[in-house]
């Protein structure tokens, strides 16, 4: 079975997690195999800041198998930045410059800034509920 490689904004990650609807669907293809994907030291960052706090709130789920499973399924790939900023959140970037480096051929976001970008170089970045009616 091919697998498409991906970039998942944290907003997406961490839904995905605490909540139903698109982001869990989209975990749930990552679970079964049929994504795979790319991340960075920068986004591992931010995950599990975001899944931190987050968690606080939500006791009740275990988070360790999540990360424990991300560290080992994912593809890490070295960080770089860029010259100066792409994204509107110059914060954003990493996402662009994880997929350009793991060579994904989507962003999955629901960040205004990413959307707004549409695609960059042959990676689309797009909605969860996007991917998942149109694209997968």
């Amino acid at each position: 079975m091919k697998t498409t490689k991906v970039v998942i904004d944290t907003n997406v990650f961490v839904s995905g997690i605490f909540f139903h609807g698109p982001p869990h669907r989209v975990l749930k293809l990552w679970q079964n195999g049929r994504l795979e994907i790319s991340i960075s030291e920068e986004i591992i960052e931010e995950y599990k800041r975001v899944i931190g706090e987050l968690s606080v709130k939500f006791e009740s789920i275990d988070l360790a198998p999540i990360i424990e499973l991300l560290l080992i399924e994912a593809e890490l790939v070295p960080s770089y930045s860029f010259e100066k900023p792409v994204c509107d959140d110059p914060d954003d970037d990493k996402f662009l410059t994880c997929a350009i480096a793991s060579k994904s051929k989507y962003i999955i976001s629901g960040d205004r800034h990413l959307l707004k970008i549409g695609t960059f170089y042959d990676t689309a970045i797009v909605t969860p509920r996007y991917f998942l009616d149109n694209l997968f």
